[in-house]
């Protein structure tokens, strides 16, 4: 008898671009490796197979990316295109096998060619397009956009060079550039047909056209090229897949060959290399003129990229009017960055497409939404009127037009009321003249949300209250989420499976079902698996920080985690206060019982904020005298998690058994590290500020550590002459605390290193942190005295994370799809 031997069936080309199943997944691996990173079997490395697995994984996107578009344009669905100069998208792959449902046999497929599939997953360069939680929240919108079928396209722009990588050297921050194309994007794809150029700078001409109507052209300077790279948005468990799109900056003509063949090499790619710069680099230092030209010119180019491509798509590929684009399109303005939105439109409408003015701004009104993100006056964006004119003519001359109606409008409603007409003006005329983009904005467009439910109603009161007064409909808010994929599911795998064994897996698509989970919040096994996950979890960041920050932590302590961009208002100064406070009672008292904690921190401050990175200097001096020192190194340590960002996130936000979220009330505008933490089943010590307020509503008071002045509170200090002097006299810890850091007790006997931030707090104190550093010690031992008790803490961990539905970015993005957008769901099939 013979034996049978088993030859392989050869599988068919369709199933290894598109199967999901290991053996296709296996073999695209393979072919991947061979035609598309061509090296020999004797040289791959974790890397090459991160770099497989990857464009396999973006080939099964792509047949789903084809479909949508194509649906969307077959039935004239409305499409959301939102415009952001930031997207942090974070690690690709993981999110991309979770969402198509692929984890399991990706896994089986490397293990078969002898790969560990989580080494492979830790190669991918985490493309740092954004600076904190403006882009992860853009990006959170785009996986929440195309989860929920909601066509939709994420413009920005592709940072050569993003967000600066955060090293520590004796404390300090150190700025190291971010290459994060150093080895390519296999995500992305390049577009070289889809271009659009960019004017910028020169003059304008105004004439008269043959049938007799004014006219204007723009004669620029300057021409740039603006290139696009797509990157496909996979919805989780669904077909759709949506479309990020990022300009890249090139020149017209790349290459001066006149220049070159009379030696002039440097004049032969001048324009090349000028042109790039546009899009080289994340935030360019604004401080010189300079630079404040290059962060406009970028914010104009992505804008002005993104709208030709929206109309292009309207005329010629819908084969449509542009009067139609508001039923085809809603266009959003995440924050002020894309502001120039408005007056490039009505550019393109007026002077390009010849429509009269009113029907042209009634156009531009109807696509137009914005969001605004902040309450600081500093950050809402404003532009020297000379450098704005020389910079953008054409635009200038717009906005003086648009001004020129609106205030018309104003003083109709309000006669005689001179003074609201001026702080209304788009043109601010106080000390020096500059353009208010935020005002151009909310003029611009149909809808204004902010960002939580305080956020919104100190904007309708404060920020743009004239604006509220004049178009109170206009006016909503719409409370940030974050994505429940990517910060349960994949960032907390053994969470993961507790809510899957417990209450299904659908909780991953409606994160309202979380609720299911207070049925189990006594049970005593229940409780028990749950402290055993939180447990991995502190063990897993604890190996973390360990490799990055040489600091040992002990699983069992309380992890008191503050994690977010260093900045005054945030007051991670405040935070400090109270660890030295503590460190002065142990070094008073040394068998003082306190409950064992370790203090983390995370977040990059801007390379020019001074105070800021005096702050991450204090945290780093403080976490280096109090972890060697034995008199209290058994009771709390300190450690700084440089370069904080959404991959360590992934290790952080699961592991947090106490949230920080202790900004002055009135000035965050909402947050969703918070959100992170909470659905990860952290407690949150907080102020009532920001979406902290909607997360103590629902997570329930007696789950919620409040301290600190409320917004009126913080008003009234002000308002009567706030003093921190008087807050230090009497306080005789926090003097103590105060003289420590001045004397030199942490910086190794250097008076000077902090006195700067002491001064600030002692003669200033913008943020009221003395206001409410005792509240906050007083909070932070009512949390001691809760970690005490195991079982009543664990209870309210898991009521936390139970009562965070409401922080899907589902639930936000659904909002504006219905209220605002007015973008339906489309079913794709392929």
């Amino acid at each position: 008898m013979t034996d049978l031997v088993h030859t392989p069936q050869p599988t068919p080309a369709h199933s290894v671009r598109t199967g999901m199943d290991v053996d296709a997944l296996k073999q695209s691996v393979q072919d991947h490796l061979r035609y598309s990173i061509g090296r020999p079997a004797a040289a791959l490395k974790p890397e090459h197979y991160y770099r497989a697995l990857a464009l396999a994984v973006r080939d099964r996107m792509q047949d789903n990316r084809v479909a949508s578009t194509q649906t969307s344009m077959d039935l004239g669905r409305k499409v959301t295109c939102y415009l952001s100069a930031e997207f942090l998208m974070g690690p690709q792959l993981g999110s991309n096998l979770l969402n198509l449902g692929i984890e399991a046999a990706a896994r089986e497929a490397l293990g078969i060619l002898g790969q560990d599939i989580d080494e492979v997953l830790a190669c991918e360069e985490e493309p740092g397009l954004g600076n904190g939680g403006l882009g992860r929240l853009a990006a959170c919108y785009l996986d929440s956009l195309a989860t929920l079928e909601r066509p939709a396209i994420g413009y920005g722009i592709r940072y050569e060079f993003g967000i600066f990588d955060q090293e520590i050297h004796d404390g300090w921050q150190v700025e190291k550039t971010d290459n994060w194309l150093v080895n390519g994007n296999p995500w992305e794809i390049a577009k070289p047909d889809v271009n659009y150029r960019v004017n910028w700078g020169g003059h304008t001409e105004h004439y008269t056209d043959d049938a007799g109507r004014h006219r204007v052209r723009w004669l620029p300077d300057r021409v740039i090229k603006g290139v696009a790279y797509d990157t496909p948005v996979q919805g989780h468990a669904v077909n759709t897949c949506n479309v990020l799109t990022l300009w890249s900056a090139r020149a017209v003509e790349s290459f001066a060959l006149e220049a070159f063949n009379t030696g002039d090499y440097y004049r032969a790619v001048e324009e090349e290399v000028t042109s790039e710069t546009v899009t080289k680099i994340l935030y360019p230092n604004d401080e010189p003129d300079i630079g404040k030209r290059l962060r406009l010119l970028q914010q104009f180019f992505f804008v002005s990229c993104s709208l030709q491509h929206i109309v292009h798509i309207v005329e010629d590929l819908s084969d449509r009017s542009v009067h139609d684009l508001p039923q085809q399109f809603a266009v959003q303005l995440n924050d002020t960055h894309p502001s120039i939105g408005v007056a490039e439109l009505m550019r393109i409408l007026v002077d390009e497409r010849h429509l009269d003015w009113d029907e042209a701004w009634a156009i531009t009104v109807a696509t137009f939404g914005y969001t605004n993100h902040t309450l600081l006056p500093e950050a809402l964006e404003t532009w020297p009127l000379a450098l704005f004119g020389e910079s953008l003519p054409r635009h200038l001359e717009i906005i003086y037009e648009i001004n020129h109606r609106f205030l018309d409008e104003v003083r109709l409603r309000f006669p005689g009321d001179g003074d609201r007409v001026r702080r209304m003006s788009l043109i601010d005329e106080d000390g020096g003249k500059r353009v208010r983009m935020a005002h151009l904005a909310t003029v611009g467009s149909h809808a204004v949300n902010g960002v939580a439910a305080l956020h919104s109603d100190l904007l309708k009161a404060s920020v743009l209250k004239d604006f509220y007064e004049l178009w109170p409909e206009r006016f909503t808010n719409v409370t940030n989420g974050v994505t429940p994929r990517r910060f349960l599911a994949l960032a907390n795998p053994g969470l993961r499976r507790l809510l899957d064994d417990t209450i299904g897996a659908g909780w991953m698509s409606d994160l309202s079902r979380l609720t299911e989970v207070e049925r189990h919040v006594d049970d005593p096994e229940f409780q028990q698996r749950w402290r055993d996950i939180k447990r991995a979890n502190k063990s897993r960041l604890a190996d973390y920080i360990r490799s990055t920050s040489g600091v040992d932590l002990d699983p069992s302590w309380l992890f008191d985690i503050q994690v977010k961009r260093i900045h005054e208002y945030k007051r991670q100064h405040l935070n400090v206060l109270h660890i030295v406070a503590l460190y002065h009672r142990l070094k008073q008292n040394p068998g003082l019982d306190i409950a064992p904690r370790a203090f983390i921190f995370g977040g990059k401050a801007a390379p020019g904020y001074f105070i800021a990175k005096r702050i991450v200097k204090l945290i780093n001096a403080v976490g280096e005298t109090v972890n060697n020192d034995p008199d209290v190194n058994d009771h709390i340590k300190v450690a700084f998690v440089p370069n904080f960002n959404v991959q360590n996130a992934h290790l952080i936000y699961p592991a947090a058994d106490l949230s920080e979220q202790i900004s002055t009330a009135g000035k965050e505008a909402s947050g969703t590290g918070n959100m992170k933490f909470m659905i990860n089943g952290a407690l949150t010590i907080g102020t009532l500020d920001g979406a902290n307020v909607e997360i103590r509503e629902e997570a329930g008071p007696e789950n919620f550590f409040l301290f600190g002045l409320t917004v009126e509170e913080v008003e009234r200090v002000k308002a009567q002459g706030y003093r921190p002097a008087d807050h230090i006299e009497a306080d005789e810890e926090l003097r103590a605390v105060l003289s420590l850091i001045s004397s030199g007790h942490f910086s190794h006997g250097d008076t000077d290193v902090f006195r700067p931030l002491v001064d600030s707090l002692t003669y200033s104190d913008p943020f009221l942190v003395l206001a409410d550093y005792a509240a906050y010690a007083q909070c932070q031992q009512r949390v001691s005295d809760a970690w005490h008790d195991t079982d009543a803490w664990t209870r309210m961990s898991i009521l936390n994370s139970a009562r965070s539905g409401k922080f899907s970015s589902d639930r936000a993005i659904a909002q504006y799809c219905d209220d605002i957008w007015n973008v339906a769901p489309v079913t794709v099939r392929v």
